[in-house]
This record gives C-alpha cells, sequence and structure tokens, in this order.
C-alpha cells in the first residue's frame, strides 16, 4: 500500500486508519493555518491535505534529520511544523501578485 512506509508494523491499513488520518489531517492543517494569519483560499478538504501532507513531512524529518528510530511517528508538534513549512512553501508559490 501507500501508507506502507509510514505504517511499517503490520501489511494492511484499514478505512478506519485513513479515516483517522484525514481527521488527524484536518486538525493539523487548521491549527497550522490559525498559527500563521493571513488569507489563504483553502478549503476544508485542502486543510485536510495540507494537515495529512504535514505529517508525512514531520515524520520524515524525524526520522532523518533529528535522528530519530526508523518506527518513529510524527505527533502533534511535528505535524504542525511540517504543515507550517508546507503553509510558507503555498504561500511563496501561490500568492497573488497584486
Amino acid at each position: 500500500m501507500v501508507l506502507q512506509g509510514i505504517f511499517r508494523w503490520r501489511e494492511t491499513v484499514s478505512i478506519f486508519e485513513i479515516i483517522q488520518l484525514a481527521i488527524f489531517g484536518l486538525i493539523v492543517g487548521l491549527v497550522a493555518r490559525l498559527l500563521m494569519p493571513g488569507r489563504d483560499s483553502m478549503g476544508l478538504i485542502m486543510t485536510s491535505i495540507l494537515g495529512i501532507v504535514g505529517f508525512f513531512l514531520g515524520t520524515f524529518l524525524g526520522r532523518n534529520l533529528f535522528g530519530k528510530g526508523e518506527y518513529y511517528q510524527a505527533k502533534w508538534l511535528m505535524s504542525i511544523l511540517g504543515s507550517l513549512v508546507l503553509l510558507v512553501l503555498y504561500r511563496v508559490l501561490f500568492a497573488r501578485r497584486e
């Protein structure tokens, strides 16, 4: 599966875990957007995707840059940090020039 790199302890991922990841991503994305003020033309789906990708980026940063173990998964802080990094990139790449 696609999520097999993150969820290494078993081979399959249930639909409940995917729904849980989507809700977690939505909450993390909302917190990241609250921490970084400004106008963003994102809906709830884009905010959820921002949080989910931020979770994967936080996991990647935790494993590679901070020397965490192979089975490390990002928690709240690293997920929000990853989402903030993505939000900065989003604003730089898709900023409207006025």
